[in-house]
């Protein structure tokens, strides 16, 4: 009677879940804000907050040389990926006769990903990153790192965005002594040696170079996910305004590091992963629970029984990505993952 109550249980849950497990916030976009100039319709309106969140979800998950292939979908190919949306709220300004309608755009993740599988398009998976960053001025031959640091000072005022947060250091000896025995030759200069209390971490070393003759170079040297990578940049200098032509630095390295984390977190949907796994059932540990938490993972596609007892229970879970990133999704839903002799086990903490 047991055993029929468990096949029953299991059934019940493998039913309802179906091939879509995630209730992903990945491909939610929120606090989408539209204006209602009180002439145009509802459906007007939402129209618009659905095109606007198509725009900021693409911005968020796609690297740059990806995004003109789907840019320029027709509104009907781009509203038939959403799920629903809300208004979550509405302020009324009666100044100037019109009201700021506030939306939450849902998109459906597998009507996304076969898009994304048409285009042959890889999406990066990132959440809030944060990033040690230290920006450095050499001008005229001076070197600037703190003080009358344009880039230092100004970097975080400049440019913010959801995906990335730059920590700035606070000035340290040796970190200007690291610095200084490399200002001839700053391109030599190891990375470590300046952010070693963050080196578990990753982090950026950029260095700004302005010169009065030729093209103004900037140096990236990064180390994302344990990978080092550098790149350079040629910007010409627009004399006519400078603080405009600061700007346009920083916004032009903000998006190469984005673009740098992003290619560190792709996940090409072409190409899922299978992983076998031993399920200990008990009181804390069953199946209805389980199933709770593993839908709102967005890279587990879905799970199968592959054997059952009432002790445990083997599970196949189909997902995307790297396994380490299983691992940290599942554990920011309080779920353990771990490998014991040659064997995956799973357990809610």
């Amino acid at each position: 009677m047991k055993n029929f109550k468990l096949i029953i249980i299991i059934l019940v849950i493998f039913l309802k879940t179906g091939n879509v497990l995630s209730e992903t916030s990945l491909f939610n976009v929120n606090n989408v804000k539209i204006i209602d100039d009180l002439t145009r319709s509802n459906e007007n309106l939402a129209n618009q907050a659905i095109k606007k969140g198509f725009k900021e979800l693409i911005d968020k998950v796609l690297l740059e040389k990806d995004l003109a292939k789907v840019e320029n979908l027709k509104f009907n190919q781009i509203k038939s990926l959403v799920s629903y949306y809300q208004i979550s709220e509405s302020l009324e300004n009666r100044e100037k006769k019109n009201i700021e309608k506030t939306y939450n755009i849902f998109f459906d993740k597998s009507k996304v990903h076969d898009l994304f599988y048409k285009f042959d398009i890889s999406y990066s998976d990132i959440s809030k990153y944060e990033i040690f960053f230290l920006p450095i001025h050499k001008k005229d031959d001076e070197l600037f790192i703190y003080n009358q640091n344009y880039f230092y000072i100004k970097w975080n005022e400049i440019t913010k965005n959801e995906l990335i947060e730059f920590i700035l250091p606070l000035e340290k000896i040796e970190i200007l002594q690291s610095i200084n025995n490399y200002k001839d030759n700053l391109i030599k200069i190891d990375i470590r040696n300046i952010f070693q209390e963050y080196s578990k971490n990753n982090y950026a070393l950029v260095i700004i170079e302005e010169n009065k003759l030729g093209p103004n170079k900037i140096f990236l040297k990064t180390n994302i996910m344990g990978k080092n990578i550098s790149k350079s940049i040629e910007l010409e200098k627009n004399i006519s305004n400078v603080d405009n032509f600061y700007e346009e630095i920083i916004y032009k390295v903000n998006n190469e590091i984005i673009n740098l984390v992003k290619s560190q977190n792709l996940i090409d949907i072409r190409t899922p992963s299978f992983i076998n796994i031993k399920f200990f059932l008990d009181k804390k540990n069953n199946l209805v629970e389980l199933d709770n938490r593993i839908k709102k993972i967005d890279l587990i596609e879905n799970f199968y029984v592959q054997e059952f007892n009432k002790q445990y229970v083997f599970l196949k879970i189909k997902y995307l990505g790297k396994i380490n990133k299983i691992v940290d999704q599942l554990k920011s839903q309080n779920i353990l993952l771990e490998l014991k002799n040659e064997q995956w086990s799973l357990k809610i903490i």
